[in-house]
């Protein structure tokens, strides 16, 4: 990361901000160009205050953790403080809120409130983390969405990081900051939070669901292949202004997500797998969706009907662009990706249950 002495990342206890603050601090030994670390880098790192810092604070001496919650503008300004000519990270947000309205404050007002606070507090660059979900589904089962693909978001989720990308790119057009919208799909690796280690044990004890055929496509994305894609938009001058697609080189059939977690469980982790999938119709995606539908019109969230209500669907993005732009080059892939993620559980919980 020539050029840049420091650098500031939200969600810095968050699945990709934690393989972040690594990727910066150690380098990503599998990318020549970014295999080594700056040297002398200073991040400082914000989280909300109910989290445990001890982790990141380990990690390096030259990492700075500040405490606050991105609704809060004068927290947004006391992370952005001093920080003239630094890299921001943005990687906070919320996916599975307790209530539809947190989409909003969260992902909308609160990159707002850190891009204010980061203007005037004369940041050079911003990159954002949005989503697939403002471009919400693909048409059809052999589409690649890329960056021409236009808006059609995918419930609240997808309506916030759709507004939230609104605003970045108006902040950018003003010409008051330097700007780079990284879009990653589903992603998997170490630090995972609870809601993946509970998909690995349904695929071992034989309820891994498949809707429909199993055949739809679902572009995913290594954190350390995110991780590159986020570096790479820092530095490289001509992204300023730019989106970009991040994600694995392939995107994967569920059929195949779920035979690869299944094979490295049992030959590689002694786990007997059950051999078995939880199969539902097409149709109980459909009725998920219009029950979710139907909840958040209220107000309401329900984490599991609207992960099922994605399940029989294609979602999947092309790359071309960063590969072809940032140099982006996906080194890790399906099976060695869930392989380091299950290896981080074992390491970490011993195990599934």
């Amino acid at each position: 990361m020539s050029d840049y002495e420091q650098v500031l990342v939200t969600g810095a206890q968050g699945w990709l901000g934690i393989s972040l603050v690594k990727s910066l601090v150690n380098g990503l030994p599998e990318v020549k160009p970014l295999s080594q670390p700056q040297k002398n880098l200073t991040i400082r790192c914000l989280i909300l205050p109910s989290q445990e810092s001890k982790f990141l604070r380990k990690l390096s001496d030259n990492i700075e953790v500040v405490e606050g919650d991105l609704r809060n503008p004068q927290d947004c300004d006391r992370f952005c403080e001093n920080a003239e000519n630094a890299i921001l990270f943005h990687t906070a947000g919320i996916i599975h809120p307790q209530t539809v309205s947190e989409f909003y404050q969260i992902n909308v007002e609160g990159t707002k409130n850190l891009l204010n606070a980061a203007i005037s507090n004369k940041i050079k660059r911003a990159i954002i983390v949005s989503s697939n979900s403002p471009c919400g589904c693909n048409p059809h089962s052999d589409h690649l969405f890329d960056e021409t693909s236009p808006y059609h978001p995918y419930m609240n989720y997808g309506r916030s990081k759709m507004l939230m990308e609104l605003a970045v790119n108006n902040y950018q057009q003003q010409g008051k900051i330097e700007t780079v919208i990284i879009r990653p799909p589903w992603f998997y690796g170490p630090h995972q939070p609870q809601r993946q280690t509970l998909f690995f044990k349904m695929i071992r004890d034989g309820k891994g669901p498949i809707v429909g055929d199993g055949n739809n496509l679902r572009s995913m994305a290594y954190v350390d292949n995110i991780c590159q894609g986020l570096i790479l938009a820092a530095i490289t001058e001509k992204a300023n202004g730019e989106t970009y697609w991040i994600a694995d080189e392939q995107p994967y059939s569920m059929n195949d997500i779920i035979n690869t977690i299944e094979h490295l469980l049992e030959t590689e982790f002694q786990q007997s797998c059950i051999h078995k999938r939880l199969k539902l119709p097409g149709l109980a995606s459909e009725i998920a969706l219009v029950v979710d539908g139907t909840l958040q019109t209220l107000g309401f969230y329900h984490q599991k009907i609207h992960v099922l209500s994605e399940m029989n669907k294609t979602i999947a993005c092309s790359i071309v662009k960063a590969q072809r732009e940032l140099g982006y080059n996906p080194t890790i892939a399906l099976e060695e990706g869930m392989r380091r993620s299950l290896k981080w559980i074992f390491e970490n919980y011993g195990g599934l249950d």
